[in-house]
């Protein structure tokens, strides 16, 4: 199951004590930032979680699934995400103890 914008403003409001509205208007702003900056070409990086970045896509030759003709894909742009190290290693450790972990 994915973490929802609502299940973040909750997370926000059980664990830092804002209110309700608050809450919504850190997330909603924390986001706004990340989509202008993404937006203007910049990279995000969040040390200790990872690294949001634009990547141009060219040009290229796909097809449409459902009647399998040819078509031209144009050129775009598209975000990616690459995660710390720390994060990798957090996510490859399950059933390892955080004591194990350097």
């Amino acid at each position: 199951m994915a973490l929802t914008k609502a299940d973040l403003i909750d997370s926000i409001y059980n664990r830092v004590g804002l209110s309700k509205t608050k809450s919504a208007q850190v997330a909603e702003s924390l986001l706004e930032i990340v989509k202008k900056t993404l937006e203007g070409g910049e990279d995000v990086l969040i040390t200790g979680f990872g690294k949001f970045y634009v990547k141009e896509k060219r040009e290229r030759r796909g097809r449409n699934p459902q009647t399998g003709e040819d078509i031209m894909l144009g050129e775009r742009r598209v975000v990616r995400f690459r995660c710390s190290g720390r994060l990798r290693e957090k996510l490859n450790s399950q059933g390892k103890s955080i004591q194990e972990l350097p």
